[in-house]
């Protein structure tokens, strides 16, 4: 099974599962059996071959699932333990259980089982603003995420190259930002080259509400990521008076660091909070809302007497003060909705966060143990090895891909929650999350690819602590699943002929290279923070 469960128990007796069978239990943890297994067309009744129970010394995610000759009995700790609890039944059952139409039964063996994850926060993320990915795709994404049992999916809705979502009350968003003319086709420090080809779109607030509503019943938290006050082309596009500048702009067509950021002065507040309104009406049950703070250029800011004056009205000596109170004004107007800020570690680094702010260190985990060490809940997500959009071998082989290599034993091998850590710091490790940026992965094709079966490796690691000794076993084992499910995942051996590169290969950038650019970024790990 993968993940694997923290106890499973072989036991004598099996029996055979029919389709249609009957459920019996709580209508909320019955349902949610129902939606993990739907080729089986369980019908809820009084009693029957899958029995459930709520079991509140549970956790909210845990569960005991006892098999034998009489059927299957089911403690669950609330509707995510009882979602799992079908997950892992499905599991036992041939690969076809994972096809949308199955044979008429199905043996389950005698097996005993318990568990509950970890961490809670096991996520994946979706950079849909350098690529647009349809909402058939976020939806099946979904699904590929909750028979893994990972729950957060992290959708980077805005950057330079896109804006990727209706705004009722900003429609110039969704009518001009949610597309370009063209796109970079080239590799990595290469001349540059541009397809001419127009890329956009983007989701309805009605295609947000359908896809919030999708993720919960399948235990899974979409997390909208708004990325400020950089990475503000497209914004810009749209309204080029809430820059630090007022001059226009265009959605960027290219890859890499723009200086184009919004102004902190009052309006720009008032546009993200409505911006904010709209999402988390959109999605309904939000509890976070990503608000970026990576990779600011803060050069127009330093150089506006306009924004010069506010900052000297705040009591701010600096442009990175000011960036800082921006996000915690932002993370201020989430908190009075109910919703929690997370960020990238930039905006750590630049001090002044609400303490209930959730940190992502994607240069290293020496800048998480910071954040950890200064009361913040930390996601882990460091490039090395949770940067998806790195190849998974330095072959000439692989498809274009920012650098080499992170592979599925990388991944496995992770720990979220570093041993030589004080104990109060791996406490305030939630969980860990990969990252798929998509500068190089334009297609729903090439996303399998990146994407499997290294998110197999995170969602061991994130459910179950670490990869159990026999992981690459049972991986093995696991990827008859994925075929069934139509996964067009990377082969353990390598591509198959049909994703291999295009003919040319240059030079790429190695991972090393990457860590050893963030450590300098980051060595001092005794840097004073302004406080505000």
């Amino acid at each position: 099974m993968i993940p694997r469960p923290h106890l499973l128990n072989e036991l004598s007796g099996s029996f055979e599962l029919t389709a249609g069978a009957v459920v019996s239990g709580p209508a909320d943890l019955v349902d949610a059996v129902r939606v993990a297994l739907p080729v089986l067309d369980l019908r809820p009744g009084d009693s029957g071959e899958i029995a459930l129970r709520e079991d509140p010394a549970l956790d909210a995610e845990g569960y005991r699932l006892v098999s034998g000759s009489r059927g299957v009995e089911i403690a669950a700790g609330g509707r995510a333990g009882a979602f799992y609890a079908a997950q892992s039944l499905r599991q036992l059952l041939p690969d076809a259980a994972f096809r949308t139409a199955g044979r008429a039964s199905w043996p389950v063996p005698g097996v005993r089982i318990e568990d509950s994850p970890a961490f809670s926060w096991r996520g994946l993320h979706l950079d849909v603003a350098r690529h647009f990915f349809p909402k058939r795709e976020i939806l099946r994404l979904i699904d590929l995420m909750a028979a893994h049992k990972l729950n957060r999916l992290h959708l980077h809705l805005a950057d330079d190259q896109g804006w990727r979502v209706e705004s009722r009350a900003y429609p110039l968003l969704h009518e001009v930002s949610s597309h370009r003319p063209r796109t970079a086709t080239h590799y990595y420090r290469e001349p540059e080259t541009y397809d001419d080809i127009p890329h956009g779109g983007y989701y309805t607030l009605d295609d947000l509400a359908e896809i919030g509503a999708y993720a919960r019943a399948r235990a899974v938290t979409v997390v909208p990521e708004i990325d400020v006050p950089g990475h503000a082309s497209a914004i810009l596009a749209a309204y080029p008076m809430l820059g630090a500048t007022g001059e226009p702009y265009e959605v960027l067509d290219r890859w890499g660091i723009s200086p184009a950021i919004l102004s902190p002065l009052p309006p720009t507040v008032e546009f993200l909070t409505a911006i904010f309104d709209e999402l988390i009406g959109a999605l309904g049950d939000t509890p976070y809302v990503h608000i970026g703070g990576d990779e600011v250029v803060l050069d127009h800011w330093t150089s506006s007497p306009e924004i010069s004056a506010y900052r000297d009205s705040l009591g701010l000596a600096t442009s990175n003060e000011l960036q800082a109170w921006f996000l915690r004004r932002l993370a201020d107007v989430l908190a009075e909705r109910g919703t929690r800020a997370v960020v990238w570690d930039e905006a750590f680094v630049s001090g002044g966060l609400r303490l209930d702010t959730l940190v992502m260190p994607w240069r290293g985990m020496n800048v998480g143990r910071r954040a950890a060490a200064a009361g913040h809940e930390v996601i882990a997500t460091p490039v090395f090895p949770l940067y998806f959009d790195y190849a998974e071998s330095a072959s000439a082989d692989e498809p274009m891909a920012i650098g080499d290599t992170i592979t599925v034993a990388d991944v496995a091998a992770f720990r979220p929650a570093p041993e030589e850590w004080a104990e109060e710091e791996r406490a305030r490790v939630v969980g860990a999350q990969a990252q798929l940026w998509t500068e190089r992965v334009a297609d729903a094709r090439t996303l399998d690819y990146r994407m499997w079966p290294r998110a197999c490796a995170l969602a061991e690691v994130t459910w179950s602590g670490a990869a159990g000794p026999d992981f690459t076993a049972r991986l093995e084992r696991h990827l008859g699943r994925l075929d069934a499910l139509g996964v067009e995942y990377r082969p353990l051996a390598g591509p198959h002929p049909w994703q291999r590169r295009r003919p040319h290969r240059p030079s790429v950038v190695d991972v090393e290279q990457v860590m050893a650019r963030i450590d300098a970024m980051t060595h001092d790990a005794e840097s004073t923070r302004p406080s505000l």
